[in-house]
């Protein structure tokens, strides 16, 4: 787990970021340290649990043999897919003595580049790319290729780790001769006890989001819940309570063919997949006025008048059963039920909603109903409203 230590609050800035009270789950084997520093700049509590890890095939056969191929016969086009990748292939092509002669190959080829960051480890190859989409999509990379006619051309693609969802298969059926290159595989974690800890907390609604900026990270975590026999509930978490953000469409492929619906940014960037959940998760609040004050419901804490209010997990359960019925009574069974492993010890309930009344800091919020229990002591105009509703 990151450090949840903030950044020193300049005068005059506000005391908490739009992520504030929420914590957003990242799967990330690569640039996850730049991802939790972006969520925690804005106030999540960031909880880290590579679904995976990277293992480079510098020694691996297969990327030999498609390096010794293309030299032996030059591509009509090369496809970078990553920046990451390229750099692994030419290092693996150096330390076997081949780099010159491959280098010579693919100034020879139309070389198409994914993305600027790909741009950029070409160009710090002393290559100079053909072209690169404006949308960073393969997609449209496809429809480029295919577009130009792909029958009877030889195609390297440069694979991301896994086979690329259709990409492939499409340039066959166009007629084209495909060369994969697989520079690097994904496989899972060494350590997968973080890994679990993350679902977990996903399958109790611990966490608010959860971030995915692979395709294999998601297949990952899909793969393990399966081994666990969790998948349903899973599913069940990311479909209503969880936000699922994935940093593209082809990242979020496998958990849209299990029926998730997914978020993405416009751009497929970490900056724009943090502000997305800026948002998302905030719009998703709950807010009430409640006492004369104003009560906003967030995933681990709660803003009263714009104030961060921490709150235990407990009290935090007894807030959301009693915030599901705004003003209207909540027996005390009701919310021993709602207390995780409580038992029937109903003097659970009065201890942590004292523990709740002191974390939000106003008593008068929650009122006593004697012999019955409790309830949010809704301002008059809502709590006509709500009856209402």
């Amino acid at each position: 787990m990151y450090d949840e230590e903030q950044q020193p609050r300049q005068p005059g800035a506000p005391e908490h970021g739009p992520l504030a009270g929420f914590t957003v789950g990242v799967t990330a084997a690569r640039r996850a340290d730049e991802l939790g520093a972006l969520l925690q700049r804005r106030g999540a509590a960031v909880l880290h649990a590579p679904a995976l890890r990277i293992v480079p095939l510098a020694d691996d056969g297969e990327l030999l043999d498609a390096t010794k191929d293309i030299i032996d016969q030059v591509p009509d086009v090369v496809v970078a897919t990553t920046a990451i990748g390229f750099r692994g292939w030419i290092e693996a092509a150096d330390g076997w003595g081949l780099g010159e002669q491959l280098l010579a190959r693919l100034r020879q080829a139309e070389l198409l580049a994914r993305g600027p960051k790909v741009k950029g480890a070409i160009r710090a190859a002393g290559l100079t790319e053909e072209w690169s989409p404006s949308s960073e999509s393969l997609a449209e990379v496809l429809d480029r290729l295919l577009e130009e006619g792909v029958d009877g051309r030889r195609i390297a693609v440069q694979l991301h780790g896994e086979p690329l969802p259709g990409f492939v298969e499409s340039l066959r059926a166009g007629g084209a001769e495909v060369v994969p290159v697989p520079v690097y595989r994904w496989m899972p974690p060494e350590d997968i006890t973080p890994l679990d800890r993350l679902l977990e907390a996903t399958l109790a609604r611990s966490v608010d989001a959860l971030t995915f900026t692979s395709a294999p990270a998601a297949a990952s975590l899909l793969s393990r819940a399966e081994d666990r026999g969790q998948l349903p509930e899973l599913l069940a978490a990311l479909s209503h309570d969880v936000v699922p953000a994935c940093v593209g469409p082809v990242t979020a492929i496998p958990l849209q063919v299990r029926g998730v619906d997914t978020f993405q940014p416009e751009r497929f960037r970490l900056g724009p997949l943090v502000q997305l959940l800026c948002q998302e998760l905030p719009a998703r609040a709950r807010s009430l006025p409640v006492a004369g004050h104003r009560m906003e419901i967030r995933g681990h804490a709660v803003l009263v008048d714009g104030d961060l209010k921490p709150v235990p997990p407990a009290g935090m359960s007894l807030l959301r059963a009693l915030a599901r019925r705004p003003g209207w009574v909540v027996p005390r069974a009701d919310l021993l039920r709602a207390l995780p492993g409580a038992g029937r010890d109903e003097h659970a309930v009065e201890t942590a909603m004292a523990r709740l009344r002191t974390a939000l800091g106003a008593p008068k919020l929650i009122q006593t109903v004697v012999k019955r229990g409790y309830r949010l002591a809704l301002d008059p105009a809502a709590d006509a409203k709500y009856a209402d509703a």
